[in-house]
């Protein structure tokens, strides 16, 4: 009979947002060694808010972005708490804080302490650690036996970078943080005020300012409807003119509020034109335009790579089938998929 020992695997767990830690706490509930490498101060991942964004880049067009949460100050779950928590670990009410059944950002974040601490997690976590590179290191042509190099270099130690040998990895880096931006003439020499939502916080910045929402998905409406209690005008641009009866009602309630067609053009003195032939002058241009998937510190010669926006090939949205088990990715369906966590222990254990 094999021990169990010697099933062990050292495992490396990238981000220590709600995918990462419940990877951690099953990998380390069957017996492996695991380390979390989490960028930030803290575990939340998108749900930790950050407030200052300072310094980024308007439209995310960098390589490596500075802020990695994309939630804004108002914004509350679309879901109710009942469906967003872990099966083994309700998402409670607690004395004290955000009771409402669908709660502000904040209420999430303090629920996935709670489950760091109740499970404790937070001794496997090194803060304030950014992944450098992921690469092979050694590969007989099966999954199985390939282990990975994983650099990483601490905020507080800029110049040391630590080098060290996985069994496995596990990413697990969300998807809400790399803007995706749509293609428009003359974007790139518009002048005026321009950013994505991934930077949007707050919209006061936009007092008295004629501004464009490009789409008009749920951020989109979103942020249109704070942006209307504080701009001149604000005009929803959408792919298309068939819109929800909410939605319809909404705009109807506002005189500053206009539903508008996509974009066909941006002009240097700050004319938007639409490609129904009107147009405006606007102050500011807010892309509300979703995101992209990118893993910059991921080598894997190919294996693995974003394609329109897609991953692949991955089986069950989790595992690239020539580095199995070795590699898995948790969280890359925009509906998180619980059979993920259990298919990776049962993978590191039995193959």
């Amino acid at each position: 009979m094999v021990s169990p020992l010697s099933l062990s695997k050292n495992v490396c767990v990238i981000g220590a947002g709600p995918s990462g830690l419940v990877a951690a706490r099953e990998l380390r509930k069957e017996g492996h060694n695991v380390v979390v490498l989490e960028q930030r101060w803290d575990v939340g991942g998108q749900w930790l808010y950050e407030p200052n964004v300072e310094g980024e880049d308007p439209l995310g067009k960098k390589k490596v972005l500075q802020v990695h949460s994309s939630i804004y100050s108002s914004l509350r779950l679309i879901s109710p708490r009942e469906i967003m928590g872990f099966t083994d670990f309700p998402f409670l009410v607690k004395k004290g804080r955000d009771t409402r059944r669908f709660p502000g950002h904040r209420e999430l974040w303090l629920y996935l302490k709670d489950f760091c601490e109740h499970f404790g997690l937070r001794e496997m976590i090194r803060f304030n650690t950014s992944v450098e590179c992921v690469r092979m290191v050694e590969h007989d042509g099966v999954g199985r036996d390939l282990r990975w190099m994983v650099k990483s270099k601490e905020k507080s130690k800029e110049e040391t970078v630590v080098e060290e040998v996985f069994d496995a990895v596990v990413v697990a880096t969300g998807h809400y943080s790399h803007p995706r931006l749509p293609a428009i003439k003359g974007m790139d020499t518009w002048k005026r005020k321009q950013l994505h939502s991934h930077i949007y916080r707050v919209p006061e910045p936009f007092r008295n300012e004629i501004v464009v929402v490009v789409g008009n998905s749920l951020s989109g409406q979103d942020i249109s409807m704070e942006l209307v209690e504080v701009a001149k005008e604000v005009h929803l641009s959408a792919k298309s003119l068939n819109i929800t009866e909410g939605l319809s009602k909404v705009i109807s309630k506002h005189d500053n509020l206009h539903l508008r067609p996509q974009i066909e053009a941006l002009q240097e003195d700050g004319r938007v034109l639409f490609v129904d032939g009107s147009w405006l002058i606007a102050d500011a241009i807010l892309h509300c335009t979703g995101y992209s998937y990118t893993f910059p510190f991921l080598d894997t010669k190919g294996r693995v790579a974003v394609d329109d926006d897609r991953v692949g090939p991955l089986y069950e949205h989790t595992f690239p089938p020539s580095l199995a088990p070795s590699l898995s990715f948790v969280g890359i369906p925009r509906k998180v998929n619980i059979f993920s966590f259990a298919f990776i222990i049962y993978l590191l254990v039995r193959v």
